[in-house]
């Protein structure tokens, strides 16, 4: 699903997690992890690059997001090889924001948790815009509005958000991994129904609309700040790389495949969302009902590391510490503010999913920015700082490449999304 699965515990870790699982475990537990929703938008934008340049891109972003997920590793390592018997410092290296803090204190771990609760909350924005926006393509007779989708949605999100286990909501997840797959199987069935040949469509549109695409491709490859569970989850870790090359490879080709089939058949009336170009049969229909029952029921998961967090902060806070002490029940009191809270996150996402022009231009977004940050230029940088002693020339060269390239993308993407929009 996505679209970012950074969730602290991907569902199919919680039994794994320890050193227990062979590689055909972690094999299943990456494509999971990594394969969201955001691969539907990947026709369109092979339609806003063109088909070689958007094929190009989604290569270049797995190629480069695979190297900086070892580059992650390799900080650990690192880390785990310095430390002595004594004082084991790689015991407290588990998760992303773990590796800030050793590249940069305690700033370096409030920036990068930061980074990545910003790109889950995007990544929740998202799933509500994908929701709705098939929704709105299967009742568009019954005069609901777009707004109207959306906040029909949030009393069952609510409600939803209230559930403390994960592991309820966990089965959902592979649900809507299920429709994923029969959404592409069916996109691409109908692609070779209305194939006619390559006349008319373009290889390369600009040069301009490389960074939106390139940031729909980056986004597509999500649950990078699992790489570290991923790792440590392995009974033979040393088999790591191998399996997530297998699986990169694996993922590579079929999102260049989908998203070049998918292109080639509707040309320039590519829909952001590929599943709109659908006719609305029942098979159709079937398959974006299922999309939106399973994103429905993860959008709490999505939502579970922001609810941590801001839990975390609340209740550190000097007024709730005050009102939880003071309280005859204190229990309750703690309840109801979980309760508000997660109710108020969810409305403010509902409230930012009205205002977004469109999900293609909103993935463009997320992935030229936030998810270019935590990629690429974060692995790039905390490699440079953790191993930079004994690190060769041409590491250290292609890691100042991967961060100068990283900025420029986020910085270039950024304003491209900004100015252009879905005007491409």
């Amino acid at each position: 699903m996505v679209m970012t699965k950074e969730v602290t515990e991907v569902p199919l870790l919680e039994s794994t997690t320890g050193g227990t699982s062979s590689w055909t475990q972690t094999l299943g537990n990456i494509i999971v992890a990594i394969i969201g929703t955001g691969v539907l938008g990947l026709p369109y934008a092979f339609r806003v690059a063109g088909w070689l340049a958007g094929a190009l891109g989604v290569t270049i972003a797995g190629v480069s997001t695979y190297y900086c997920m070892l580059l992650l590793v390799h900080c650990r390592d690192r880390l785990s090889s310095n430390s002595s018997s004594s004082d084991d410092e790689s015991d407290e290296i588990h998760t992303y924001g773990d590796l800030g803090c050793k590249a940069f204190g305690r700033t370096g771990r409030y920036f990068t948790e930061s980074l990545i609760v910003v790109s889950q909350f995007g990544g929740s924005v998202a799933y509500l815009v994908f929701i709705n926006q098939n929704l709105s393509s299967i009742f568009r007779t019954h005069q609901l509005s777009f707004s109207s989708f959306i906040f029909l949605l949030v009393p069952i999100e609510i409600t939803l958000s209230w559930i403390r286990s994960l592991s309820a909501l966990a089965p959902f997840s592979i649900i809507a991994d299920i429709c994923n797959i029969l959404a592409m199987a069916l996109v691409v069935k109908q692609d070779l129904q209305l194939f006619n040949g390559f006349s008319d469509r373009k290889m390369i549109t600009s040069l301009s609309a490389l960074p939106f695409a390139g940031g729909v491709a980056v986004f597509c490859f999500e649950g990078f700040g699992m790489t570290l569970a991923l790792e440590a989850s392995m009974r033979e870790r040393k088999k790591f790389p191998w399996v997530l090359a297998m699986a990169f490879s694996g993922i590579t080709l079929v999102y260049v495949l989908f998203g070049f089939f998918g292109y080639l058949a509707y040309g320039d009336q590519t829909r952001d969302i590929v599943t709109l170009n659908l006719p609305n049969d029942w098979s159709a229909t079937a398959v974006k009902l299922g999309l939106c029952v399973g994103l429905t029921f993860t959008f709490p998961i999505m939502m579970h590391p922001i609810n941590e967090i801001i839990e975390g902060k609340l209740k550190q806070s000097e007024l709730f510490q005050k009102v939880f002490h003071n309280s005859n029940r204190g229990g309750a009191t703690e309840r109801l503010v979980v309760y508000v809270s997660r109710a108020l996150v969810v409305l403010v996402a509902a409230v930012l999913a009205t205002v977004v022009p469109g999900f293609g231009v909103f993935v463009s977004m997320v992935g030229s920015t936030l998810c270019a940050l935590l990629s690429f230029v974060l692995p790039a940088t905390f490699h440079l700082i953790i191993c930079g002693g004994s690190m060769r020339l041409w590491e250290r060269t292609l890691d100042f490449c991967i961060l100068a390239g990283g900025l420029a993308f986020a910085a270039n993407g950024t304003y491209n999304v900004a100015t252009k929009g879905d005007s491409s």
